[in-house]
């Protein structure tokens, strides 16, 4: 069984995790190293970096590359940096790293892997320039893309998108976040990697599960047995209100009626009011444990 937590719960367990165990230019670089683990990486590499720590561990990746005698180039998509973006940017910059501003309107076919590290999970709403030239560009590439803890222009948590990157892989950050298994992300995500840095969570919330996995000691309900009610996911998104997810609709109505609710979709998940799983069909995703030290 995997957790699949919110974007505040894994903000929350990231800052947690900083103050009292690992400092955040080691995670940064675990984080890094668990990406550069999840790809084979040959041809002409592009980084793409935003301005926050996501583009900070593009900037990581970029020096562990250079440390293997692998070259990339690194297309800034923004002049701002996060602390410890800086600090791998310059680092890059130190080991010979072409490192460059990405031109709105600039082609990218040219590319064998393309990497999408600009927009984070925090992001939400409508993508503006110059992310917004720079997700065209890569979606228009014939190059392998990977992109790093979610692909930039999708809500970590609804898992909608009014535009986003579509990668070949997502490797995502500690843990699973819920907007991989809900709104419009089935278009947008094609295999999923999970690189455990050592994060430790301050909460539980859901859960990835294989069907015959699935218990509710609370109830001792089965997800097979007779008090079951089934939703499709537009039945579900009829009955959201004031901002709800579908998951935290799914637990309303689970203690409302006293039921099973199951949402049946292509990444099912269902609830007992306590506890809410999803259910993924086929293999669970990969997950590559980073406990490296830079």
């Amino acid at each position: 069984m995997k957790e699949v937590i919110t974007v505040g719960n894994m903000r929350e367990s990231d800052a947690h995790t900083i103050t009292q165990y690992v400092p955040s230019k080691v995670l940064m670089y675990r984080a890094a190293m668990g990406v550069c683990r999840a790809a084979d990486w040959k041809g002409k590499i592009g980084i793409l970096t935003g301005a926050g720590n996501n583009g900070g561990d593009g900037y990581a990746l970029a020096c562990i590359l250079a440390d293997r005698g692998i070259a990339c180039q690194v297309l800034r998509v923004s002049e701002k940096f996060s602390q410890d973006g800086q600090h791998y940017h310059d680092l890059a910059l130190s080991k010979g790293v072409e490192i460059r501003m990405f031109a709105p309107g600039e082609d990218l076919r040219d590319y064998d892997m393309l990497v999408d590290c600009m927009l984070g999970t925090g992001f939400s709403g409508r993508v503006r320039e110059p992310y917004r030239s720079a997700i065209k560009a890569v979606n228009n590439a014939r190059a392998y893309v990977v992109s790093v803890d979610i692909n930039s222009g999708m809500n970590g948590d609804t898992g909608k998108a009014e535009l986003a990157v579509k990668s070949n892989l997502t490797v995502t950050i500690g843990y699973l976040k819920t907007g991989f298994f809900l709104g419009d992300a089935i278009w947008y995500l094609d295999k999923l990697a999970v690189a455990d840095i050592g994060i430790r969570l301050v909460r539980d919330e859901y859960f990835l599960a294989a069907e015959e996995e699935i218990v509710f000691p609370h109830t001792g309900w089965a997800l097979n047995g007779d008090k079951t009610e089934l939703l499709t996911p537009g039945e579900a998104e009829d009955q959201l209100k004031n901002g709800q997810t579908v998951p935290e609709l799914a637990v309303e109505l689970a203690l409302k009626e006293q039921h099973l609710i199951r949402v049946l979709g292509k990444n099912s998940l269902v609830s007992d009011g306590y506890r809410t799983y999803f259910v993924e069909e086929g293999s669970f995703p990969a997950e590559i444990v980073c406990r490296e030290e830079p």
